[in-house]
């Protein structure tokens, strides 16, 4: 039997017919389905399996397709539905034999560079998307066609990402399934798939567990400011060149902790994002033990610098007067590439330090603190400005004046950067008050 059907635009051309029969008989019981719209049928290779099979006129060739049920109802309810959609897809001029979903990454990814060439997004964000992209395809195979694909095709992401990634934060689960539906609406807006979004089983995430980033101790600090003494000693490494860098690395993590600027940030700044320096002094602090009640303060060197809206991950400029300017001098004066175009953290301050010589850094210093646990901990690069935040929190500093120089929410700093302390706990307990005959409160400290 065969059946055609014909939109007044004859923009749609589909006809079914019935599966050849080969010599050897492979195919039985072949059943029309839809008025001869589409066929099922089964065969021994397959299990005895029902299989689904129709011919896209407009395509010039079979859809076929395991209908994965060895029930005879199952099997026709389901290959109305996928006739049904085909027939969709079809009137909707969406490929039935369309792109891979490997080639749909590929021109999201295209498409979303643009964004970056724009300054819409920076290249670190571009980068995570690729990732997150990357982390799908090996849960769906590339060579799979967007026709093959549903909505609920994915539904069980979280889990595969469980088992495929130990120890994986639902957060981030959450934020790879956000990238995803961005790039299936990409693919819906440019007809290349009949739904908007995917439907993935909802993750509940924990107001604790909300971006929480590791941080070290004060006393880990300590060690580290130490060890990073020795780690850039000329005796511990003769080469020049090493050793320029591990200059380079520990300035960029004092650098860090100081300015509490995103790695991304920290590492596209330029001489001429320096405003300009400042030194002042802490209030005088009084000697008790000098019998001349002696004052004495210590130099505090300020840096003023200004955070580009294309360097910043909010896209947003921002002002930022830190702690931290003698080392800012530091490697002004180490380095001949320090006109106001060249990069800071650089070697010939046009090539940025890549990330491997960040990551190769990284581990010789974890190794030498004997921090062997910093992956648990989810100690990175990042940490040192969550350190910087937290120290300046415990400083007195308040969160409103503190989301500024960061450029985040006051929010984010509470849920993301703000680990309140045992200490803080105590000091807080500690307070007290008087209330005064007139109704006016003192603070006792």
């Amino acid at each position: 039997m065969t059946f055609i059907y014909y939109e007044d635009t004859d923009r749609l051309r589909l006809m079914a017919r019935t599966p050849r029969k080969n010599k050897s008989g492979a195919f039985k019981d072949v059943t029309s389905v839809l008025d001869g719209m589409a066929n099922i049928y089964r065969c021994e290779k397959s299990g005895n399996n029902w299989q689904f099979r129709m011919f896209i006129r407009t395509d010039g060739q079979d859809y076929k397709c395991s209908l994965r049920t060895k029930d005879f109802e199952s099997a026709i309810a389901k290959a109305r539905t996928q006739a049904i959609r085909l027939s969709q897809m079809v009137e909707s001029n969406i490929k039935v034999f369309g792109m891979t979903l490997d080639e749909l990454v590929q021109e999201y990814l295209d498409y979303r560079w643009k964004d970056v060439l724009t300054n819409e997004i920076v290249k670190g964000r571009w980068s995570t998307m690729k990732s997150q992209l990357k982390n799908m395809v090996s849960v769906k195979s590339g060579d799979i066609k967007l026709s093959e694909l549903d909505r609920n095709c994915m539904f069980d992401y979280a889990q595969w990402r469980r088992i495929e990634s130990p120890g994986i934060q639902d957060v981030t689960i959450r934020n790879e399934t956000s990238t995803i539906n961005s790039m299936i609406a990409f693919a819906y807006r440019s007809e290349n798939i009949h739904f908007e979004k995917l439907n993935f089983k909802q993750i509940k995430i924990k107001k604790d567990d909300i971006g929480v980033r590791g941080t070290f101790t004060l006393d880990e600090y300590d060690d580290l400011i130490m060890f990073l003494r020795s780690y850039v000693a000329k005796k511990n490494c003769p080469d020049d060149k090493e050793r320029n860098e591990r200059l380079m690395i520990r300035d960029y993590i004092l650098i860090s902790s100081n300015t509490y600027g995103r790695p991304g940030e920290l590492r596209q700044l330029r001489y001429g994002d320096i405003e300009r320096y400042e030194t002042v002094y802490d209030e005088p602090l009084t000697d008790p033990s000098k019998e001349d009640d002696y004052d004495y303060s210590k130099e505090v060197h300020l840096v003023h610098l200004n955070i580009r809206a294309e360097t910043s991950k909010v896209r947003s400029t921002r002002k930022v007067i830190a702690r931290g300017g003698n080392y800012f001098k530091r490697l002004h004066k180490r380095t001949e590439f320090n006109e106001a175009h060249h990069l800071i953290f650089s070697h010939d301050g046009y090539k940025r330090i890549e990330g491997r010589t960040f990551m190769k850094h990284w581990s010789a210093i974890m190794k030498g603190l004997k921090l062997e646990d910093y992956r648990e901990r989810k100690l990175e690069w990042y940490s040192f400005r969550h350190f910087g935040l937290t120290c300046r929190v415990k400083a007195g500093v308040s969160l409103i004046d503190l989301a500024k120089l960061a450029g985040t929410s006051v929010h984010h700093i509470e849920n993301t950067y703000l680990k309140y302390s045992e200490e803080q706990s105590r000091t807080a307990a500690l307070k007290n008050f008087r209330q005064n005959a007139d109704g006016t409160i003192t603070i006792i400290d």
